[in-house]
């Protein structure tokens, strides 16, 4: 019994040649599509190459030589799109993009678009997006990034590409990667429009649109009618996006390549001329079910399916060109199997090139592959005296943490011009801690730029950014706010260079106030004391500093290894550390510090912990708040006799393991202090470590409690504090000879 596949493949042949052809929705000239015949034919050309890598490819799982896809039937219209933008439009994409990768392609002699997704489908390290690692729709010479999204995580990037055009071209960026007259394409399903992020990157880009931000992106909504077995409402689409502030609505028949034609010219036209986003709504049909071993017949009648099949683009296609006289039904039949036999003879060579075989190539490419030069300064030092003047040198006075980043910021900003800093409220407030004041008036609102308030849309415009050759800097406000928007992190940023085997990468610095110890604001949602979200993402590095010094070096740290390597960094800014100026008593200074001009002071390299003491009897492993809690035990615990060193992690990941486990041996007990909660926390993974490494050293942890953070007097009552640091400390110790402490309350 033949599957959908092939009854699909045999209907095509059997109905071509009886000349049994569906009618066409529209009557549309060649000239009034803007085509002449040769490209008619050409379309159709990639439309059956789609199709039959989809077939080929459902005949090679059967033996086990191709793996999970999701197949681009029925949607081969998208063809037009590979044609009428240009190929330095970038283009992100959604999984069924196969005719429209293809056609791509043709518009650069040399591409081999058969062979390298045939590749892609056996899970070939030969294959040139990915390595073998998944298989995408991508590729570096068509500026295609790959996109492995199900769920529209790639619409906030694209949208801010289109962002990142316009402001390349307001900013006379020489290299920027995409021309200042391009546009962006993105595509997507009618079930993927129903998803936060798809809502949130159209609103953004209608929000910039109408208040008049260029944003040159035309949003393809490939509508089939049903979300794996969901059906989409009838006219949902079109009800929902046609009337939407800034986004100009344009619709077309999919299924008929002349309307699409048309109507794509129309929308790029207008994306390109106006600087406005489009809506292109194309209405198409789904072939073969969803994906893999999806069965319609689950969910739809056997009659539903074929009266779908019944309409198969493909047939579309073949009565224009019959009714066109372009080609004859009999040309299309012999056209039809000399793709097939073509087609087969690729697969059969592609399925035998070599895989991945070692997590070391698995791996290889989850860290770029990049070592740039160091930028060098754009404005260099008498500019940086010039912008500095007027703050009466405030710089050369001890400052507290906010302070002295927001310095680092104002230096970076100057010393390299594709630096922006991004997000809610960073601009004319400067932040609700005050870290970015200033920095709008000094750089302007293109450099330091106000964002709306959805944090899917600020990081992906920071990925768009990234995208067109600029270094973000985007802030999160606190926390707890990134957790509705961590797969642009994870499922974005993170996984870009993995999935390009390092080809294509998307550097930045993400700055998120955090942590818990603020008093009487907030509650969980602006003291969040967990970020395990982050510390389980491959190639991510995560800094946190403790105190002002520290900020500003390793600030400069995470700038310099976005540019240079291409990394995603971010950086946990304690929010309770901002504007601590004392440690032990009011009055002391001893948490503020000077600024550390550029070139100035101890560099924080990648990994490098920070170690206060030299003694023996205690190592204290912490970091953020916790370094600053240590410190001020450090003063009671020496006074009963104890020895301290105190190691500062700040970096959380990579943890530099080598460097931790050697001070912990230099030292007869050990304790570390987490101020997140125990379970999920870093002190999980540094008991672990010490574990493995063989560390046969008394050990224990202080934690925060598992539970959220309360408001007011409660907010630190779940937290580590002095108290319990210093009984812990005691207790591990009491064997060490020492003087009685009165009171560690003192």
């Amino acid at each position: 019994m033949l599957n959908r596949a092939e009854l699909l493949h045999k209907n095509f042949i059997e109905r071509v040649t009886a000349g049994d052809l569906p009618e066409n929705s529209c009557d549309i000239s060649l000239s009034d599509a803007g085509l002449e015949p040769h490209e008619l034919a050409d379309l159709f050309e990639t439309q059956l190459m789609s199709r039959q890598l989809d077939v080929t490819s459902r005949r090679l799982r059967a033996r086990n030589e191709s793996f999970y896809t999701i197949g681009s039937a029925g949607h081969e219209g998208n063809a037009v799109f590979g044609k009428t933008f240009r190929m330095t439009d970038m283009a992100f994409l959604h999984y069924r993009s196969g005719a429209l990768l293809i056609q791509r392609a043709k518009q650069l002699p040399g591409q081999t678009p058969l062979y390298d997704m045939l590749l892609s489908f056996a899970a070939s390290s030969d294959d040139p997006i990915s390595g073998g690692r998944h298989k995408v729709m991508g590729s570096v010479p068509l500026m295609v990034p790959p996109q492995t999204s199900t769920i529209a995580s790639h619409l906030p990037k694209s949208m801010g590409a289109a962002h990142a055009i316009g402001l390349a071209r307001h900013l006379n960026k020489a290299d920027s990667v995409m021309p200042h007259d391009s546009v962006i394409l993105c595509n997507f399903g009618d079930a993927s429009a129903n998803h936060s992020t798809t809502q949130g990157a159209i609103n953004a880009a209608g929000w910039a649109a109408f208040q008049k931000s260029p944003m040159p992106i035309v949003f393809i909504c490939e509508d089939n009618g049903i979300g794996i077995s969901v059906p989409t409402p009838h006219d949902w689409i079109a009800a929902n996006f046609s009337h939407r502030a800034g986004l100009e609505y344009m619709c077309c028949d999919g299924l008929n390549l002349l309307d699409t034609h048309r109507v794509a010219l129309q929308a790029v036209d207008f994306a390109r001329k106006h600087h406005k986003p489009v809506f292109l709504h194309v209405k198409l049909i789904r072939l073969m079910g969803h994906a893999g071993s999806d069965t319609e017949t689950g969910y739809r009648t056997a009659k539903q399916v074929e009266a779908i099949e019944a309409q198969d683009p493909l047939l579309h296609s073949a009565r224009l060109l019959i009714e066109h006289g372009v080609l004859s039904s009999r040309q299309i039949i012999e056209n039809h199997a000399q793709i097939e036999a073509r087609i087969t003879r690729i697969a059969e060579h592609a399925i035998r090139r070599p895989k991945l075989t070692t997590a070391a190539q698995v791996m290889a490419s989850i860290v770029p592959n990049i070592r740039s030069p160091t930028r060098k300064k754009q404005h260099g030092e008498p500019a940086r005296q010039q912008m500095l003047e007027g703050e009466q040198r405030l710089h050369d006075k001890p400052q507290h943490m906010a302070r002295l980043i927001n310095l680092c910021l104002a230096d970076v900003l100057l010393s390299n011009n594709d630096v922006v800093v991004l997000g809610e409220d960073v601009g004319k407030k400067g932040g609700v801690y005050s870290v970015t004041t200033g920095l709008q008036k000094k750089f302007g609102p293109a450099r330091v730029l106000d964002t709306l308030l959805d944090e899917q849309s600020i990081l992906g415009l920071a990925l768009g950014l990234a995208h067109n050759g600029f270094v973000p800097i985007p802030e999160i406000q606190f926390l707890a706010y990134v957790h509705n928007a961590e797969d642009q992190i994870r499922g974005e940023a993170a996984t870009l260079s993995f999935f390009s085997d390092g080809q294509y990468t998307n550097p930045m610095v993400i700055r998120i106030a955090g942590l818990a110890y603020q008093k009487g604001f907030g509650g969980h949602f602006h003291n969040d004391n967990s970020f395990a979200v982050f510390r389980d993402i491959p190639g991510v590095i995560l800094a946190c500093p403790s105190n002002g010094r520290d900020a500003v070096q390793m600030l400069r740290t995470c700038v310099d290894l976005a540019v240079r390597e291409q990394r995603v960094i971010i950086m946990l800014e304690p929010i309770a550390l901002y504007l601590t100026r004392d440690l032990h008593s009011e009055g002391d200074g001893l948490w503020i510090s000077g600024y550390e001009a550029p070139g100035t002071g101890h560099e924080i390299a990648l990994g490098q912990i920070g170690i206060r003491g030299e003694g023996t009897d205690l190592c204290i492993i912490t970091y953020g708040n916790g370094f600053y809690l240590s410190c001020q035990v450090a003063a009671k615990l020496e006074a009963t006799g104890l020895n301290l060193r105190i190691v500062d992690l700040r970096w959380l990941a990579p943890l530099n393991e080598a460097a931790i486990v050697a001070e912990a041996l230099q030292c007869k007990h050990i304790l570390i202090v987490d101020e997140c909660r125990k379970t999920g926390s870093i002190s999980e993974a540094l008991m672990t470590l010490l574990s493995e490494r063989e560390v046969n050293l008394p050990v224990e942890r202080i934690t925060a409690e598992d539970s959220f953070i309360a408001i007011g007097t409660a907010a630190t009552v779940t937290l580590p504090d002095v108290e319990q640091i210093v009984s812990a400390a005691l207790e591990l110790c009491q064997h060490v000879d020492r003087p009685q402490i009165e009171s560690v309350s003192e």
